[in-house]
C-alpha cells in the first residue's frame, strides 16, 4: 500500500494515537471550519477513506516563516500528524530527498495531477524574474508549471497572498501575489505573517470532506477564518466600547489590559480568526500579549503606519464607536471577555451576510475625543 493510499485515520493509529484522538481532531476541524458539531461525522467519514489528496508546496520570495509555523503546529496533536493529513509529496525545505531526487518526486506528482498546490512567498516578475530563481528557473516559471495539473491552489502567508514584504514600497523585484498570476485555477488565500497552520489544515480537511474549497470572500480568503473582523471577537472589545484606551506603552491602562486602538491596533480593519484559534496551541496572540494587531491578513499591510490608529469612521458603522468622554466605572478583564464573546456569537449568527455588512463604510460621523493629545503632522492620535 502506497503512502497516499493510507487514510488519515490509519496514519493517526500508526503513530500511536487512539481513535479517540482522531475523533477529537474531527471535532476540532468542524469547529475551525465554523460547521455544526454534527459535521464531525462527515469529516470522520472522509478522513477514513483510503486515499488522500497529495500536496506540492513551493517556497518562493519568502522568509520560510509559514513553513516554520507549519512545522511547529501542535494542534490537533503534532507536526507529524499535520504532515500526514496534508500528504505533502514535495516541500524543498523539509523533505528528506534533495537535488535530482526531490525534483523527480515533484515532476511525478505534477504529471499524475489531482494535487493541491500550496505556495509560500511572492512571485518576482522584475528583470525576467532574476530576483527569485531555483535551479536556474524563475519563480514565475516554477509556479506556472506546478499549477498546470493542480486541482486547486492555496497561497499561504501575506507574501503569497498579497505580495507581503517583497511588494512593499518601492517593490524593487516587482513582486505579486499568486492570484495575480494564476487565473485559470481556483486560488484560496490564507494570509497572515505567518499564516496560522490551523487554517491551512482546516482548508485541506474541508477539501477532503466536501470535494471543494471553502466559501471565500472577495479577496479569496476562506470565510470560516476571515469572515469576521478581529475587532468583533477581541477580548479587549469591552474596553473599546467603554472608551478605555492604552495611551503609552506600560501605562496603567496597558497593564490593566485596556484597548490598544490608540497604539495603532488594526483590529477594526483586519479580518482574521486570531482571537479564536490563537497561536502556539491556542496559548496566546499579539493583542493578548499586549501588542496591537498590525493587520497582517490584509493587503499592503507593510505600507501601513504600524503604530498610528486608523480613522474609525472610514471602516466601522457609528454604533460600534466607543462611548468616549468621561468614563464612569471600569471594565474588568472578565467583563471585556464576556463582551467580546457576546459580540462574537451575534457576529457568527450573521456569518452568511456579515462580510458584506461589515465592509460597508459609515461616513461623516466622528466620535468625540476622549482627551486632547498632541499629534504629529498627518497622524491623528484620538479615536
Amino acid at each position: 500500500m502506497s503512502f497516499q493510499e493510507i487514510s488519515v485515520l490509519q496514519s493517526f493509529l500508526n503513530r500511536g494515537y487512539s481513535r479517540r484522538d482522531f475523533l477529537k481532531f474531527c471535532s476540532y476541524m468542524a469547529g475551525a471550519l465554523a460547521l455544526p458539531k454534527s459535521s464531525a461525522a462527515w469529516i470522520e467519514k472522509a478522513l477514513t477513506a483510503p486515499k488522500r489528496t497529495p500536496v506540492v508546496w513551493l517556497e518562493l520570495q519568502d522568509c520560510a516563516g509559514c513553513s516554520e509555523a507549519f512545522l511547529r503546529s501542535s494542534n490537533p496533536t503534532a507536526a507529524e500528524v499535520v504532515l500526514d493529513v496534508l500528504s505533502v509529496d514535495y516541500h524543498e525545505t523539509i523533505m528528506a530527498a534533495a537535488g535530482k531526487q526531490a525534483e523527480e518526486a515533484k515532476a511525478a506528482t505534477i504529471a499524475a495531477g489531482g494535487y493541491i498546490l500550496v505556495v509560500e512567498g511572492s512571485i518576482s516578475l522584475g528583470n525576467d524574474g532574476v530576483y527569485c530563481c531555483i535551479g536556474g528557473r524563475s519563480s514565475e516559471d516554477l509556479i506556472r508549471e506546478a499549477a498546470a495539473n493542480a486541482v486547486a491552489v492555496v497561497a499561504v502567508g501575506n507574501c503569497a497572498t498579497f505580495g507581503g514584504i517583497p511588494k512593499a514600497r518601492p517593490n524593487p523585484t516587482e513582486a505579486i501575489g499568486v492570484m495575480d498570476l494564476i487565473t485559470d485555477k481556483p486560488v484560496l488565500n490564507i494570509p497572515g505573517c505567518p499564516m496560522n497552520p490551523v487554517n491551512l489544515t482546516a482548508t485541506v480537511v474541508h477539501f477532503l470532506t466536501f470535494g471543494a474549497l471553502p466559501e471565500m470572500d472577495q479577496l479569496h480568503r476562506p470565510l470560516f477564518a476571515f469572515g469576521q473582523l478581529i475587532h468583533n471577537n477581541c477580548e479587549r472589545r469591552g474596553h473599546f466600547d467603554a472608551g478605555e484606551f492604552v495611551r503609552a506603552w506600560g501605562d496603567a491602562g496597558h497593564r490593566a489590559g485596556w484597548c490598544l486602538y490608540q497604539m495603532g491596533c488594526k483590529g477594526p480593519i483586519s479580518y482574521h480568526n486570531c482571537p479564536i484559534v490563537r497561536y502556539n496551541d491556542g496559548t496566546n496572540w499579539p493583542i493578548g500579549a499586549g501588542h496591537p494587531c498590525i493587520g497582517c491578513s490584509e493587503p499592503d499591510f507593510w505600507d501601513q503606519d504600524t503604530y498610528y490608529p486608523i480613522t474609525l469612521q472610514e471602516h466601522l458603522p457609528a454604533n460600534t464607536y466607543p462611548a468616549v468622554g468621561e468614563v464612569k466605572g471600569t471594565v474588568t478583564p472578565e467583563g471585556a471577555a464576556v463582551t467580546a464573546g457576546a459580540v462574537g456569537v451575534v457576529a457568527g449568527a450573521a456569518l452568511a451576510f456579515g462580510y458584506t455588512v461589515m465592509t460597508g463604510r459609515a461616513k461623516g460621523i466622528t466620535p468625540e475625543a476622549n482627551e486632547e493629545e498632541p499629534s504629529e503632522e498627518g497622524h491623528e492620535h484620538h479615536p
